[in-house]
């Protein structure tokens, strides 16, 4: 087979890279690459070409809509947006009711402006704002328009919310949480992400990297020809 792309279930506490460098040795391939970077602290659904002609069509697979579930904590704000950053606000007293929390994501439902977290790969007049962050440097993102088909509560006992969200290529749920916080007075950063869905392909189908091998590796194959 000349190229193809895997299905794998990345567990937390590994970049999206380090998937990458397991299937390379796993597939014996040189050429291997992902679709849609989750951080370290996410897990879920991760999309990997292996082989020239499938890593040159990555991107067809980073256009489409993703699935989440989020945790997102109230009453703190981090300067990454999720539990990895340094706390820059803390709110206390403000318990948020469940339906104020409802009320506030049906906003976010539809064509939304969203401005990415400053911790984040985006350029910025050639720079990666994640780069400039990290030197203190004083910067400005524009906002985008994405869309968030649904947001559906699956979970919540104050301070943490459980929410599935559908969204288009490029919404970063990091923003959603901070957003939904402060539009709730109250502040909230990202604390767990797993991400379920991208476009038809669902994490339930895909490897699990640990129990991944040559033998089983065609068994969370998808064909190279998209």
């Amino acid at each position: 087979m000349s190229g193809f792309f895997l299905l794998v279930d990345k567990p937390v506490g590994m970049t999206s890279h380090d998937v990458v460098d397991r299937v390379r040795k796993i597939s014996g391939q040189r050429r291997v690459g992902h679709a849609g970077t989750l951080d370290p602290f996410a897990s879920g659904l991760l999309i990997v070409g292996v082989g020239r002609s499938a890593t040159r069509k990555l991107g067809f697979f980073s256009k489409l809509d993703k699935e989440y579930e989020a945790e997102i904590v109230f009453g703190e704000e981090r300067d990454t947006d999720d539990r990895e950053g340094r706390t820059i606000r803390v709110v206390e007293g403000n318990k948020v009711k469940r339906m104020d929390v409802e009320r506030e994501l049906k906003k976010f439902v539809g064509e939304i402006w969203q401005i990415p977290p400053k911790y984040s790969a985006v350029r910025v007049k050639g720079s990666k704002a994640y780069q400039l962050s990290r030197l203190g440097k004083d910067f400005q993102l524009e906002p985008r328009k994405v869309r968030v088909y649904f947001a559906s509560i699956l979970d919540y006992a104050f301070p943490v919310l459980k929410v599935k969200f559908r969204v288009s290529s490029g919404t970063y749920i990091r923003s959603l949480a901070r957003d939904l916080g402060r539009n709730l007075s109250t502040g909230a950063y990202l604390n767990s992400l797993r991400r379920t869905r991208i476009g038809d392909y669902s994490v339930e189908d895909a490897a699990v990297l640990d129990l991944l091998t040559t033998e089983n590796m065609q068994k969370y194959m998808i064909s190279g020809d998209i």
